[in-house]
């Protein structure tokens, strides 16, 4: 896409469920990788620094609201799971957003569009132009009508909390052993990236992207504990 189009926002707003002003819109939309194509045009990394605090704030409040009882440690493993990288960017498959980032040629050749940290920063930035228009409670219902259905899912897994611990005590009730992980990094120093593979019992179950080593074997891990608790479920029906 070489651009957004009139089109491509009243598509994503239809799924939004929310008007956006069309310039905000499209600036939200746009990746670095874009805008330096481009001349250097403004990209959506304001708009995203944004987006990161309404949906820290509002995604609190409900889990503060919506869970009475669960202790400080027990809310913040939660919302670190609701909100993290590879949870966003499945929210951001939900409306389809990669169809419409705006990513250069090059990010676009090497499979930008799936990517989840793009995803994420993406949805992210689409928060924060939504909340400069329309203010908290509009941003809130937004958010709240996408993500529920992820609250739900994490609360369930009850893992909220240390994914590689609760991952290691699943696989051990099964006698599958220890999980490993196998991970690798890219980018310069100042802005590295690392990826993560979970491996259990000779099987590659979970794969996660993160800033940090710690964070992306975080997110192997609960991308595995979702599979395998899966199967384990389907083997007893």
């Amino acid at each position: 896409m070489t651009g957004a189009s009139e089109r491509d926002l009243h598509r994503l707003t239809e799924r939004l469920g929310v008007q956006l002003d069309p310039q905000l819109f499209a600036l939200a939309l746009t990746h670095r990788s874009y805008a330096y194509e481009s001349g250097g045009i403004p990209t959506n990394e304001r708009l995203e620094f944004l987006g990161d605090s309404v949906l820290g704030i509002v995604i609190t409040e409900n889990l503060y609201r919506r869970f009475p009882d669960l202790p400080e440690g027990r809310l913040a493993k939660l919302r670190s799971a609701v909100v993290s990288m590879n949870a966003l960017a499945e929210v951001a498959r939900t409306i389809d957003l990669g169809d419409f980032v705006m990513i250069g040629k090059g990010e676009a050749v090497t499979g930008g569009r799936e990517k989840n940290s793009i995803l994420a920063d993406t949805f992210e930035a689409i928060i924060g132009a939504i909340y400069l228009q329309h203010g908290m409670g509009k941003t809130t219902e937004v958010l709240l009508n996408l993500m529920s259905p992820f609250i739900d899912h994490a609360e369930q897994l009850g893992a909220g909390l240390d994914w590689k611990t609760s991952l290691q005590e699943l696989a051990t009730s099964f006698n599958l052993g220890v999980p490993d992980y196998l991970s690798s990094e890219s980018g310069p120093d100042h802005a590295k990236e690392f990826i993560a593979m979970c491996v259990i019992a000779g099987r590659e179950l979970g794969q996660g992207e993160g800033r940090s080593k710690k964070q992306a074997e975080q997110r192997a891990a609960a991308a595995a504990y979702v599979l395998l608790e899966d199967e384990m479920a389907a083997k007893n029906d």
